[in-house]
């Protein structure tokens, strides 16, 4: 009964009810061929050290980030992450700590999320931050449906250029929202986004860089949606370019969200990351999440408090501006002392170190006689096209011991011309020789 508490007598007073004879009615949906008679083909019982050492058996399949050379990147890029990150985060005051409720008694994460919120508006270039999103693709749909609050119109128009995650994860959030969501087809070659809006557009949502590693200035663009009355939605899938490239504040963007993982945060198996959020200081009771802000107590110490919550939990639901019910908090701490960590020349430092990779490993790799590259600019990742199908080429370095990098055509299948595309990344971690690795191996399979 350990794994199974409910008794035969619960079980059928649950199908009472819901109104069902048996258990089998209840998956009279899913046709008969699909149903399994006997069991899978797995041991019925093992002890835990006999568990573990097949799990482990089977893990050790894997081709994972740590034991070879690496390239892989697309929205989650492989960092180094300092040993004190862990050290701090998992100290008790702060692993426990979940949502600061009562302020009184939670002045620590409350202040560490006031110092995170003001890192993230620096970073971005912006006047406010949020105390933190889900991750960066969650952050992006959330900018969307704010942008239709603060207009009160119902149209959006998405970049080819952004992460097919981003735009499938939009797509889900203004589902049954009553939005129109133009999106751009996914192309190598530059989209001319001003031609996209119209009196009706509540925002146009771009990236850079970009899911093909294109570096752009979205100066003019934010003027032209300014003109129209919209705004500009940014979105960084790598938050260390941000330590080199011009702020997206600093080309007018109205609404700013990232992908923090990058700094603090491990790969892990794809979560759990840190979404950021920042915008201007005009449109902060429009931004969803929650805000920690700084005060003084009745004797006039220094404190901090939730001083916006316009979420569901707190107020009327139909004057919620989000749904989302918590914040990355543990992320966020190691976002926040990774970052605090380097400082401001430490980041600067770091984003050179990526690029200066990027640009030796771009480098070796298009002087292969079947390889160029689209990209006129980059910071730690880029688009090659091979001499024939991206995905057989991955495949093959696999089979070498390399992950060599990421097929677009993974994202859309269908669209021919991006069937020979591979996005590289590389980051301080790359060494020189990963690089030759990859390079010899490339080489080989193309010839």
């Amino acid at each position: 009964m350990r794994y199974l508490p409910l008794t035969d007598t619960d079980r059928a007073a649950m199908l009472e009810v819901v109104g069902a004879g048996s258990i089998e009615d209840l998956y009279g949906d899913v046709p008969r061929e699909a149903w399994r008679e006997e069991l899978l083909d797995l041991p019925l019982h093992q002890g835990e050290i006999e568990v573990e050492r097949r799990l482990s058996a089977m893990a050790e399949r894997n081709l994972h980030g740590g034991n070879a050379p690496f390239f892989l990147g697309c929205g989650a890029y492989r960092h180094h992450v300092p040993a004190t990150v862990d050290a701090l985060i998992q100290r008790g005051e702060f692993l426990t700590s979940y949502t600061p409720y009562q302020p009184e008694i939670s002045q620590g994460t409350l202040q560490m999320l006031f110092e995170f919120q003001t890192m993230v508006a620096m970073l971005t270039g912006m006047e406010v931050a949020n105390a933190s999103m889900y991750d960066g693709a969650s952050a992006a749909a959330e900018a969307v449906l704010m942008a239709s609050r603060v207009t009160r119109r119902r149209r959006a128009v998405v970049s080819g250029g952004l992460h097919p995650h981003y735009r499938d994860t939009v797509a889900t959030y203004v589902r049954h929202a009553d939005l129109d969501v133009v999106t751009l087809p996914m192309a190598v070659e530059e989209t001319d986004l001003g031609a996209e809006i119209d009196g009706s557009t509540a925002c146009v949502v771009v990236q850079t860089p970009d899911v093909f590693g294109r570096l752009h200035d979205f100066s003019a663009l934010a003027e032209a949606c300014h003109e129209a009355g919209a705004l500009l939605v940014v979105a960084v899938s790598e938050v260390v370019s941000l330590g080199l490239l011009t702020s997206p504040g600093d080309m007018g963007a109205d609404i700013v969200v990232c992908e923090g993982q990058s700094l603090g945060n491990s790969l892990g198996f794809g979560g759990p990351y840190v979404g950021l959020f920042a915008t201007r200081k005009r449109h902060v009771r429009q931004m969803p999440g929650r805000l920690a802000g700084e005060t003084v107590d009745a004797d006039g110490r220094r404190g901090w408090v939730l001083t916006l919550s316009t979420r569901e939990q707190h107020i009327r639901r139909e004057k919620a501006t989000s749904n989302i019910c918590t914040n990355s908090g543990l992320c966020a701490l190691a976002f926040t002392v990774h970052l605090a960590l380097l400082g401001e020349s430490g980041l600067a430092r770091l984003a050179t170190l990526n690029h200066e990779a990027a640009q030796r490993t771009m480098e070796r790799l298009v002087a292969i006689e079947g390889v160029s590259s689209p990209n006129d600019g980059f910071f730690n990742e880029f688009t090659l096209e091979l001499s024939r199908p991206a995905d057989d080429v991955v495949n093959q370095l696999a089979e070498r011991g390399i992950l060599g990098g990421v097929p677009v055509s993974r994202f859309e299948p269908a669209n021919d011309a991006l069937g020979n595309l591979m996005l590289v990344a590389a980051t301080e971690m790359t060494t020189a020789a990963e690089i030759d690795a990859l390079a010899g191996a490339l080489q080989e399979i193309l010839s």
